[in-house]
């Protein structure tokens, strides 16, 4: 009995309650996991800027990884949505295990490719100091060999919620918080019997919760009926299944990828303001996704839900679960861009302090907030579109509009606005992308409706 109420029913009953109790627990563990990167960088700020350097260039890579392991988390997240709601649960296991077994392999192929090549990966961004490029590498070394543990809790996460158990990853990442807050300290500063590490020793913090969130979400799984028991792991899973999950998830690890390889090229261009211009970057960067996680968060609700309801063809109640969570991130966009707008002195003092740098820092936070609210409704909505399996379409705009962020950047950063410029390129296409997700979902859904569906029993 209590493994059935750890599942929410997405497709009968009423939709704002089955939503909200979906998305809330998904919403809050991606807070969770934003709160393990804003304590790293809070305590890291407590060293200086060129600490704060060392590990915004070294997380670059962490946040591009994220991108590879997308690739079997998306398609086997989508696939299982789609089974279950078809009525398959022999199938969506097979998709599942095939998604687990790609994971590990792509985190010891990350893991292997980091630690080769150190030295070029963090070169790659022109910083200046040696002490800077050296934490970088130690914190390389150190979060991307270990990446593994990251990847699975990524894939489980998505798994778990694509048959509507989202408490486990919150209950998993939120005993990782703790861990990580607990260690944060020790090990950066060198309390008791621990030598002081720094940047070092907030990889290592990092790595050991991760480990932790592992554990946690493979105990709960030991326990699921619906998927887990019968995911035979190390059983081969037939290629016809994986090609699926490739098919589905090569467009949005593309997209995830390119993504970060553009925020990458922007982090060069910063470097030419100095070693402090990618400090304030990187810490402006941790506070909005306060907003972007939590976001990404509703839409991979969104993504099961709608991945279901597909299955079954309830498109209607796919409408009606759309315009819900419409309502819920766009009240959520508007608060956190006045929290930007308004308060970015007394948050951007939480991890800077040095008067020199505090000035550019709050201009980033203010720029960065006028774009939060339609950043917000597009990634909801891109989660919605992927549940439909419409992956290789949201890779496409995003891709587009991210990339033209580069010449966009070069143009308004060569006028009076100088660095500032940069901030403007991203605001800019996040406010176009929101748009253009919302026209293009609109149109999808109409397409559907028109070759007609089921009513929901």
């Amino acid at each position: 009995m209590a493994d059935k109420k750890r599942n929410i029913d997405l497709l009968h009953g009423r939709i704002l309650p089955a939503l909200t109790g979906l998305a809330v627990p998904i919403m809050a563990t991606s807070m969770v996991q934003t709160a393990y990167n804003l304590t790293d960088m809070a305590w890291i700020g407590r060293i200086g800027s060129q600490a704060v350097t060392a590990v915004g260039a070294a997380g670059m890579y962490t946040w591009l990884s994220g991108g590879i392991v997308t690739l079997a988390r998306m398609g086997g997240q989508v696939k299982v949505a789609h089974s279950l709601g078809e009525g398959s649960p022999e199938e969506a296991a097979e998709y599942g295990r095939g998604a687990i077994q790609l994971t590990i392999f792509l985190a010891l192929l990350f893991a292997l490719l980091s630690n080769l090549f150190t030295g070029p990966m963090i070169g790659f961004f022109g910083l200046s100091s040696p002490r800077v490029l050296s934490d970088a590498e130690h914190y390389l070394r150190i979060a991307g060999g270990l990446i593994i543990f990251s990847f699975l809790n990524q894939t489980l996460t998505g798994l778990f919620t694509a048959i509507g158990d989202s408490r486990t990853p919150f209950l998993a990442n939120s005993t990782g918080l703790v861990i990580n807050m607990i260690l944060d300290p020790i090990l950066i500063f060198g309390i008791g019997p621990f030598p002081r590490m720094e940047a070092v020793g907030a990889a290592t913090a990092t790595v050991i919760a991760q480990l932790i969130v592992t554990l946690v979400m493979l105990v709960r799984a030991s326990g699921d009926p619906i998927l887990f028991r019968k995911l035979h792991l190390f059983r081969k899973t037939s290629f016809a299944y994986i090609r699926v999950i490739f098919r589905l998830g090569v467009p949005s690890a593309l997209q995830s990828m390119l993504y970060s390889g553009i925020s990458m090229v922007l982090t060069r261009m910063v470097a030419s303001w100095g070693d402090s211009a990618v400090a304030v970057q990187r810490v402006g960067g941790q506070v909005e996704c306060i907003s972007w996680m939590a976001a990404e968060g509703l839409g991979s609700a969104m993504n099961a839900f709608t991945g279901q309801n597909f299955g079954a063809k309830f498109y209607e109640r796919m409408k009606k679960g759309y315009r819900a969570a419409l309502t819920m991130i766009v009240a959520w966009g508007t608060v956190t861009s006045m929290i930007l707008v308004f308060g970015g002195r007394p948050i951007f003092q939480i991890f800077i302090q040095e008067p020199e740098v505090l000035p550019a820092g709050i201009r980033y936070l203010t720029i960065l907030g006028y774009g939060q609210m339609p950043m917000c409704v597009e990634l909801m909505t891109a989660g919605a579109l992927q549940g439909m399996g419409k992956t290789m379409a949201c890779s496409a705009i995003t891709i587009v509009f991210t990339a033209v962020r580069i010449p966009l950047a070069i143009l308004l950063s060569g006028t009076s606005l100088g660095l500032d410029g940069i901030w403007w390129a991203l605001t800019l296409t996040s406010m176009a992308k929101g748009v253009v997700f919302t026209i293009y979902y609109s149109w999808t859904l109409h397409n559907l409706k028109a070759e007609g569906g089921r009513q929901e029993r």
